[in-house]
């Protein structure tokens, strides 16, 4: 009998994730939300139909963990990445001002014909990003060794 993996069962080993279908998706988004990325750190090559985001991605895998050796809470930069794009657009951001800082909240697909459909990248401050993909296919990469959160704080979403 085998049984779902747990944050735990990744240790301190960078993460290397990838989603293709919606449910796969929704775990990459959890642990991409509070991520923070300068839009200077944002790429789209359509002739490569590649989008990629480097993100300072806030560790939600290693909360418990940093709690139980009272250590302060980690960041770490993260490559996210999607192959067959066929489009991107941004709203409420402007791609051009390299200097904005973003938030991402959420990442979500609707699923269209034949496997094809949209991915939207939610952002807080209402933007977001959407990119028209020919198929689901998503990359979460840890790229660098974990560093003490700038805040030394969890994120918190008060309602």
């Amino acid at each position: 009998m085998t049984e779902d993996a747990r944050f735990e069962d990744g240790g301190d080993q960078p993460l290397r994730l990838k989603a293709h279908d919606a449910e796969d998706l929704a775990i990459l988004s959890a642990l991409c939300q509070d991520a923070v990325v300068p839009m200077g750190e944002i790429s789209y090559d359509a002739g490569q139909r590649r989008f990629a985001m480097l993100l300072n991605r806030f560790r939600w895998e290693d909360v418990d963990r940093a709690a139980k050796r009272s250590r302060a809470v980690e960041r770490v930069q993260s490559v996210l990445l999607f192959d067959d794009v066929m489009s991107a657009k941004s709203s409420g951001v402007s791609a051009s001002d390299k200097d904005t800082i973003i938030s991402v909240l959420a990442v979500t697909f609707t699923a269209g014909e034949d496997g094809a459909g949209a991915v939207q990248i939610t952002l807080a401050g209402d933007g977001d990003i959407l990119l028209g993909v020919e198929a689901l296919d998503v990359t979460l990469k840890d790229v660098t060794r974990p560093y003490i959160a700038p805040s030394k704080t969890q994120p918190d979403h008060p309602e």
